[in-house]
């Protein structure tokens, strides 16, 4: 800043004026006292009477002065002297000080300054001192500043400012720090305000020579035919010189804002070699590294580095000095250096971890994918033993392959091992053998691989395959039961409409039935792993459908296990099979409740889960999409380790002999599967078991809901059909009239279903495959009123016989009976053909009800 004052600053100081002393003493005191005592003592000798009066008169001449002076030191017109403030020494200390000092009242006005004050604010002497603002008038920069002195000085603040005074005639400028201060705390010492103006002219050149001097040491730095950076202990890079950041293509602003880190300039797993410095507390440790750096364009350059790192009393590492040097000019000039550079790109950038260990198994040298897999292990900068890496179970493993190399056998086979670590890792170690003559420090070259994702990927392969095949078995299993249990079903049925319920067998009977409709039951749990079971999916709220489920599920779990419902906040919709879903909860639930004999919690927790969140989650398998979760949680026992993979495995089961069949949860697996979700378990034994179920969201499209018979009509490409097993809806009459082609490659199968459609009225023409149907449709010359066909024929299939039969009748109606669900068929059928679906094992009044109501729809 500069000002214009009124007078030349640069003036010789005017030595401020003496303190006059202070006039009175003691002495006068007791001579006046004195004085007046003798007076009253010689007016005494004129008599009592005479006296009297003389002495009340100097005695009212006394008190006048005393009230008279009472009421001066009220108004303050008269005070008493504070002896420190006579005190010489405290007086020369502020008029002689450096700093210029100055007392104004609240007016503004000068009540005191220094000689120093006077100095440096060019008065001539103390008659012509003025307060600082009338000093710096005129002057708009330093007026601004000597305002805001001002302002702190009437609110009874302290401030500060520093501004640059500058010369005249060519005389060099000065800098002048101002403060203003209160006198003091006290209400009336507040009203006056000290001011304090100092030359630091010399230290602020002080500061330019220190400022300059760093700017050249800087200038000389980023210009030097070397890169240099620096590097703090969270990583980030704290300094890089321009010559680095020309070779790298970057900013210096952009580096210095922060916005880089080690790992982002140096190539591969370059960076971990940096930070595997083993830390010796108040050292100072200097590597030399062969490594590629990593241009902004993505293109490396290959360098050395002297990386100097100062460790603190507690071993914790401070910031780091690097000196880079460029090797690219190395690869065109110097063929040996050359060799050297891509020597060492091979030995850090290979996917593998190399390291050479003696026969102890302390690692030599290392490249950085091995130092990178320490750090991810968990390893400490000091520990320098490989068998460290290994899990303690198949440490023998690899000391065997060292020890084997220490000999100079070579040829030894590689080993497989779980690595150290809080989570499972898996590597394989390749050792060979280091020449002894070349090197005895050294004692083998280790070459390890990490198979951690390989292995879990067979794993994965391997038990979708097994589920996969168990499937298969279950589904072609379910397909043949379905057949016989339709005819034993059937021929029940048959039983029963011949025995009143007062024969002695009829209860035998109503035994075979009940066991059959069991196996169907268990047939329809096999269907539902394979996925090959008929679902009639429906737009369903989650949170309204499990609060449905409440009451039968406290029934389930009993009165020692406490139910919670927790739902999350507007769930998406889903589309499922009500029935379906119902079963997978019903069998979560009642496994809980076995895991927790002497009580516990149940908790069926549900939320969404948007695709961002999906996409963070580390279930394997699942793709990033919406989801609803549906969490069910108890405090049981939990799942051990070893079983927890083969849980939803169908016939495994960890409960006694006749206490379950080993089917709940794979049926629970085959009814998500089918339903397009996905099913974790997360489980500790002795903390509780939590499945998590995602069914994906629904997104609502325009179509007209129709109520659902207990025999579906479907399109192809439409997903609508009736459940295995359910029992029609009583009916008055189930008795029709019309020709029914019945075809069915179970001979007795089909002569239980042609006797049962004929006992209600019907004609029925009977085929054993779909050539012999096609025969039978030519004879009875359009006749046929309704096909029920099986799918899975020889010679001709189901799907086939009905493209067959439309094209020469497009009007005639068709069901199709089958074991297998609606889906495994469906896609074999031509776009827009219709027909229904009667899923086995089925009763003799579900397939009359399906007759009727087929006849009567269709057309």
């Amino acid at each position: 800043m500069t000002a214009e004052t009124d007078h030349d600053l640069s003036r010789e100081p005017v030595a401020a004026p003496e303190p006059s002393p202070r006039s009175g003493s003691i002495a006068l005191v007791l001579l006046v006292a004195t004085g007046l005592v003798a007076v009253a003592i010689g007016l005494m000798t004129l008599g009592r009477a005479q006296a009297q009066p003389y002495i009340l008169g100097i005695l009212a001449v006394l008190a006048m002065i005393g009230l008279f002076n009472l009421f001066a030191f009220a108004a303050g017109i008269v005070r008493f002297a504070d002896r420190n403030l006579d005190d010489p020494i405290i007086a020369r200390i502020s008029d002689h000080a450096f700093d210029g000092l100055a007392v104004t009242d609240a007016r503004g006005h000068v009540i005191y300054s220094n000689a120093a004050y006077l100095t440096l604010t060019g008065a001539s002497g103390p008659q012509d001192v003025r307060p600082v603002e009338r000093v710096f008038i005129g002057n708009p920069d330093v007026s601004e500043a000597v305002f805001r002195l001002l302002k702190a000085a009437r609110e009874g603040k302290r401030q500060q400012e520093e501004v640059r005074i500058s010369g005249h005639d060519g005389n060099q400028g000065r800098w002048l720090r101002m403060r203003v201060r209160p006198l003091g705390n006290g209400k009336r010492e507040a009203r006056y305000a000290v001011w304090s103006i100092a030359d630091i002219t010399r230290d602020r050149e002080r500061q330019e020579d220190v400022f300059q001097e760093l700017q050249h040491a800087i200038e000389y730095l980023d210009h030097a035919p070397c890169g240099f950076f620096s590097v703090n202990p969270a990583g980030e890079l704290a300094y890089v010189n321009a010559t680095l950041a020309n070779w790298l293509d970057y900013d210096l602003a952009e580096i210095g804002s922060g916005g880089l880190r080690l790992a982002d300039i140096v190539s591969g797993d370059g960076a971990a070699l940096l930070s595997a410095i083993v830390a010796v507390p108040g050292e100072v440790k200097t590597e030399v590294f062969d490594i590629d750096l990593r241009m902004r364009t993505g293109k490396t350059m290959p360098v050395r580095l002297y990386h100097k790192l100062a460790f603190g009393a507690d071993g914790a590492p401070g910031p780091s000095r690097t000196l880079v040097i460029s090797r690219a000019r190395d690869e065109r000039s110097d063929p040996d250096r050359a060799a050297e550079v891509r020597f060492m790109r091979f030995f850090d950038h290979t996917p593998m971890a190399i390291a050479t260990v003696d026969r102890a198994g302390n690692v030599v040298r290392a490249n950085a994918r091995y130092a990178k897999l320490a750090q991810a292990l968990g390893l400490d900068s000091a520990s320098k033993s490989i068998f460290r890496a290994v899990n303690a179970r198949d440490r023998h493993l690899v000391i065997a392959a060292i020890n084997q190399a220490a000999e100079g056998q070579a040829d030894i086979a590689p080993v497989e091992v779980a690595l150290e670590g809080p989570k499972e890792r898996w590597g394989q170690f390749f050792v060979t053998p280091v020449d002894a003559a070349e090197n005895d420090a050294e004692a083998a070259i280790v070459h390890m691989l990490e198979t951690t994702e390989r292995r879990a990927l067979e794993n994965q392969i391997n038990q979708s395959q097994k589920m996969e095949t168990v499937g298969q078995l279950a589904g072609g299993i379910a397909h043949d039961f379905n057949n016989v249990l339709s005819a034993i079903m059937m021929a029940n049925d048959f039983l029963l409409n011949a025995h009143k319920p007062t024969d002695p067998s009829f209860q035998d009977i109503m035994q075979i039935k009940q066991n059959a409709t069991r196996a169907a039951t268990l047939v329809r749990q096999l269907l539902a792993f394979s996925r090959r079971q008929t679902l009639r999916p429906q737009v369903l709220d989650l949170g309204d459908a499990l609060s449905d489920l409440t009451m039968l599920l406290r029934r389930l779990i009993g009165e020692k296990v406490k139910l919670d419902l927790i739902h999350g906040r507007d769930l998406w919709p889903v589309k499922v099979d009500v029935s379906q879903f119902e079963q997978v909860i019903v069998n979560l639930a009642v496994n809980a409740r076995d895991a927790m004999p002497d009580g516990g919690k149940l908790i069926i927790r549900t939320a969404n889960v948007a695709s961002e969140e999906a996409g963070k989650l580390a279930y394997k398998g699942m793709p990033a999409a919406d989801y609803v979760r549906i969490e069910v949680a108890d405090t049981g026992t939990g799942i051990p380790a070893d079983i927890r993979d083969k849980i939803f495995e169908p016939f495994f089961s960890t409960k006694e002999v006749g206490k379950g069949t080993g089917l709940g949860l794979s049926t629970v697996y085959g009814i998500v599967k089918q339903t397009g979700g996905f099913i974790y378990v997360d489980s500790e034994p002795g903390q509780g078991t939590s499945f998590h179920i995602f069914l994906p969201r629904h997104h609502a499209e325009p179509e007209v809901q129709v109520e659902q018979p207990a025999v579906a009509t479907a399109t192809h490409g439409e997903k609508e059909a009736a459940p295995a097993a359910v029992e029609a809806k009583p009916r008055t009459d189930l008795t029709g009239q019309g020709t029914i082609l019945l075809v069915e490659d179970e001979e007795g199968l089909r002569a239980l279903n042609a006797r049962g459609l004929r006992s209600r009225g019907y004609t029925v023409v009977e085929a054993e495959n779909g050539v012999e149907a096609m025969e039978v449709l030519e004879e009875q010359s359009g006749a046929i009123d309704l096909v029920v066909s099986d799918v899975v024929m020889p010679e001709m299939d189901g799907p086939t016989l009905l493209k067959a039969m439309r094209e020469k009748n497009p009007d005639i109606k068709f069901i199709f009976v089958s074991g297998y669900a609606e889906d495994a068929f469906e896609k074999s059928l031509p776009e827009g053909q219709q027909f229904d679906f009667l899923p086995k094992p089925f009763t003799l009044s579900q397939l009359v009800a399906a007759v009727k109501e087929t006849m009567t729809k269709q057309g």
